[in-house]
């Protein structure tokens, strides 16, 4: 036969309050160069979440409720860019691609748009080509 120990609690126990300027202590301790949430927290004999709490609870409150207002400066509309004269034929890029059908025999087709990349486009070929 074993023996545990248990502990009988007779009374109800209160919640410990915190005043503001102890809760503000401790939380402005947090903010310091070096210092441990967790650490601050044990010393108090607090869990660290609560401590969590107090700091967003206090840093809200500190903050304006009045939203920021950016100051405007309205101005005249800028005329559009003018186009380049004309470009050479080399540095246009193609604004349409077309498809291109190729046909593998066998009743089999393949469509591809025609900028695809050749190096895919010999892959996918060689994989058919296996089937």
């Amino acid at each position: 036969m074993t023996k545990h120990q248990i502990e009988v609690i007779t009374s109800v126990e209160r919640r410990r309050r915190w005043s503001r300027e102890e809760k503000e202590r401790l939380v402005a301790a947090t903010f310091e160069a070096g210092a441990s949430v967790s650490e601050i927290a044990r010393s108090a004999d607090i869990h660290g979440s609560q401590l969590f709490r107090w700091r967003k609870e206090l840093c809200q409150i500190s903050a304006p409720s009045v939203p920021q207002l950016v100051a405007v400066e309205v101005v005249e509309a800028r005329p559009a860019p003018q186009p380049p004269a004309e470009q050479s034929p080399i540095s246009r890029s193609r604004k349409k691609s077309s498809m291109v059908t190729i046909e593998l025999g066998g009743a089999r087709r393949l469509q591809v748009e025609s900028d695809i990349d050749s190096e895919a486009l010999g892959r996918i070929l060689d994989v058919l080509e296996r089937r």
